[in-house]
């Protein structure tokens, strides 16, 4: 489907709930085209755009996160360059500035257009999410994950499931946090407080053919290299960035960093990376199903 006719529908669709406090999310899988797709919607449709990304919140990390900024040409971009490498973020902060953002655009009488991949961001700012409040204790997780999931799940069901609490019942690492956090409820009493989301929203998905969505992703990959990818990651470690945050940020920082270590080749850091992109592009598409399963509907373009 071309850009044009993705633009057509998205207004079309969006006619039926338009306000103006109107929230249009554009998600999809790395290399997929959202920036593309919403810039040339916000041009026709006054907006600005609130960026999805939990890493291109990180200043001087532009090749590996994949900003692209020239695409955004004029249209006002929010949630870019706001934090130093090194620095943490999370969901709860992501919602302060999300808010931040979305108010001050809403009060200019401009349309907002939340754009990114990073699934639990999106969601944090839709659904009640009280319990992503209960603190995470990365010496019970470590923990925990030694556990296999009939262990955790035999745990989990001894202690008993609060009626507003979902769990994915097939995912590891999400039986983990579910388990620590009714540990934590035992002793602490449960989150009350009530959470800011947005009720009036309209969501499109990019969801390319699998082989598309693979040769872009290897495509970008040489001409994020091509770039200075590898420069890139050097600057930040001769400015301080150390190497536990830089592997902590994943993906291109995780695998070049190592590159830069010596303990991998040039071919085994290319296909390596290559491989773990395809892979974190698979796994957006699964939290993206996750979100449906939880009653969000998105619009497949």
């Amino acid at each position: 489907m071309s850009t044009h006719t993705s633009i057509n529908e998205i207004i079309h669709q969006a006619k039926e709930k338009l306000s103006p406090d109107l929230l249009i999310i554009i998600l999809g899988p790395t290399a997929s085209g959202k920036t593309k797709l919403a810039v040339e919607l916000a041009t026709q449709i006054n907006g600005e755009i609130i960026s999805a990304d939990s890493r291109q919140v990180y200043r001087n990390m532009d090749i590996g996160t994949g900003k692209d900024l020239e695409e955004y040409r004029n249209i006002p971009y929010h949630l870019i360059n706001i934090k130093n490498p090194g620095d943490k973020y999370n969901v709860d902060l992501f919602r302060q500035d999300f808010f931040k953002a979305y108010d001050h655009i809403i009060n200019a009488q401009k349309q907002p257009i939340l754009c990114g991949g990073s699934g639990s961001y999106i969601q944090s700012v839709l659904q009640y999410q009280p319990y992503a409040q209960v603190p995470k204790d990365s010496h019970l997780q470590k923990e925990l994950s030694l556990l296999s999931e009939k262990e955790l799940l035999t745990r989990i069901h001894t202690i008993g499931i609060p009626p507003d609490i979902q769990i994915d019942f097939h995912n590891h690492k999400r039986l983990v946090r579910a388990l620590e956090i009714l540990l934590y409820l035992q002793h602490h009493p449960q989150p009350q407080q009530p959470q800011r989301i947005v009720k009036n929203y309209r969501i499109f998905g990019i969801c390319p053919p699998l082989e598309k969505r693979r040769a872009s992703i290897t495509q970008r990959l040489h001409t994020r290299l091509r770039q200075g990818l590898i420069d890139e990651v050097k600057f930040l470690m001769d400015n301080g960035t150390g190497h536990e945050d830089l592997i902590y940020y994943g993906l291109e920082y995780k695998y070049t960093t190592w590159y830069l270590q010596g303990l991998l080749t040039y071919a085994e850091f290319i296909e390596k990376l290559n491989t773990e992109i395809h892979r974190y592009a698979k796994r957006q598409m699964t939290y993206f199903r996750k979100m449906e399963k939880d009653g969000i509907k998105i619009q497949w373009l």
